[in-house]
């Protein structure tokens, strides 16, 4: 399948310390298929705020700087209710591959939210490859995502 987001563009991650592992691990695995991927933090595994990596990674997709975001946490909530603040973002909570691709299908979503404390990693790497490359349907779906916006 190709990738539906803009290759020129990097991929925005972030994560607070409970992703932090798997923040690491996805980087080192996009950055070897050939991606370019911006890291917003966190850089250890001390405890930090989420909103604090959540932030600039859904600034970055919201401005056009990157093609996409991933954002990891414990549950993904946190992350997601963070992102979701943004007007231009589509934050999807995604626990499954066929949830990672309605999330792009019908929701056109734009930023991606791992539970690492409920999926497995390669399941993440999966989930990840089901939304990059998952190009939104429009039709019907479209009239819907036009409505999420608070503008």
């Amino acid at each position: 399948m190709p990738y539906v987001f803009d290759a020129s563009k990097p991929i925005s991650i972030g994560s607070d310390h409970a992703g932090f592992g798997y923040k690491s691990a996805l980087i080192s695995w996009l950055t070897e298929k050939g991606y370019k991927v911006t890291d917003h933090g966190t850089f250890s595994l001390d405890s930090v705020d989420y909103p604090d990596f959540a932030h600039p990674t859904a600034s970055a997709v919201e401005k056009g700087e990157s093609g996409f975001g991933i954002l990891i946490c414990g549950s993904a909530n946190g992350v997601a209710i963070t992102a979701n603040k943004h007007q231009g973002i589509r934050a999807a909570i995604c626990w499954q591959n066929d949830v990672a691709e309605l999330s792009r299908l019908h929701n056109d979503a734009n930023v991606i939210c791992i539970p690492a404390r409920f999926v497995a990693l390669p399941l993440a790497e999966q989930m990840i490859e089901v939304f990059m490359n998952t190009p939104f349907e429009g039709g019907r779906h479209a009239n819907r995502v036009n409505k999420i916006s608070c503008n």
